[in-house]
């Protein structure tokens, strides 16, 4: 059976500079990451914060034999924001993930990377993308057992890869206006970038207290935390290629050796969800996609 990569996806959260060199100089050094994402997927006003960063590490990865793959924004609103997605995408030596269409046009005819973003639902759209160049397909996180098994089987007659999401918040949604700005009093133009005041995103609850979403910058996420580790063996049966891992504010390296030790058969999949759960601490798990239910339950 073919080896099963495991990757780091992009940081969505807007971190602090320090914070962001932590995270991808450690997953330098941690030989479970076969490749590491990195670029901004919401929004383009933390690009030219992080650039330098962002480039450092780029290059760090790169000399510890990790793969980087650059991540393009899920939401271009305006022709400066579309600019700096065809920038990126045309430097033809950079290995890009598209997460919105706009990016496809500049990337047709090169291996590229298709992020959870675009809707990549039946094996049409996956052939279609195929013939334009894409190798690999990170399906919506929303896609079902079901269908996870149909792309998975038709990828692999392709000879591309799919890469499922097993560890982080789910996306649910973007938007061109800023309600985690709105929520500290600013509007998007004069933010001051106060998304950096919560590492995971600001908590969304219900008029009776209960939890219910994340704001993250321009981003709406799930509240609990997608977990899948019961279902590895599953998903590596369907075909799936890659596990992705969003950075969260905690020991990822961690969480990779985790799934690597699953993978590779030192560890069964009943320990491996135990010490997940353990290090999630208060966060709530989730896996109702993956089931076809609603996709905040834990349905393990």
């Amino acid at each position: 059976m073919s080896r099963v990569e495991i990757a780091l996806g992009p940081l969505t959260y807007n971190w602090q500079n320090p914070a962001r060199e932590a995270l991808y100089s450690a997953a330098a050094t941690e030989e479970a990451f076969d490749i590491v994402y990195i670029g901004e997927t919401v929004c383009a006003k933390r690009i030219p914060v992080a650039a330098a960063v962002m480039a450092d590490a780029a290059e760090t990865l790169e000399k510890a034999g990790r793969k980087v793959v650059y991540s393009a924004l899920s939401l271009a609103t305006n022709e400066s924001e579309r600019r700096q997605v065809t920038d990126l995408c045309e430097v033809e030596d950079l290995l890009v993930e598209a997460n919105d269409a706009g990016a496809l046009r500049t990337l047709a005819g090169r291996p590229h990377f298709v992020g959870p973003h675009m809707n990549v639902y039946n094996p049409g759209t996956l052939e279609a993308l195929a013939e334009r160049g894409a190798v690999s397909f990170c399906l919506p996180w929303e896609v079902n057992r079901k269908g996870i098994e149909v792309m998975a089987r038709r990828a692999n007659d392709l000879g591309v890869v799919v890469e499922i999401e097993v560890f982080g918040k789910a996306p649910l949604a973007i938007s061109a206006r800023c309600h985690h700005a709105r929520a500290y009093g600013f509007t998007k133009d004069s933010c001051q970038y106060v998304c950096d005041r919560d590492p995971e995103g600001m908590a969304v609850r219900t008029l009776d207290g209960q939890n219910f979403l994340t704001l993250n910058g321009l981003q709406t996420q799930g509240h609990a935390v997608t977990l899948l580790v019961s279902e590895v063996q599953a998903l590596r049966d369907m075909g799936v290629g890659r596990l992705r891992l969003s950075p969260m504010n905690m020991d990822m390296n961690a969480v990779a050796r985790v799934y690597r030790d699953l993978l590779d058969g030192r560890t069964d999949a009943a320990t491996a969800e135990q010490t997940l759960l353990g290090m999630l601490g208060d966060r709530e798990p989730a896996n109702g996609f993956y089931y076809g239910v609603e996709g905040s339950t834990w349905a393990a």
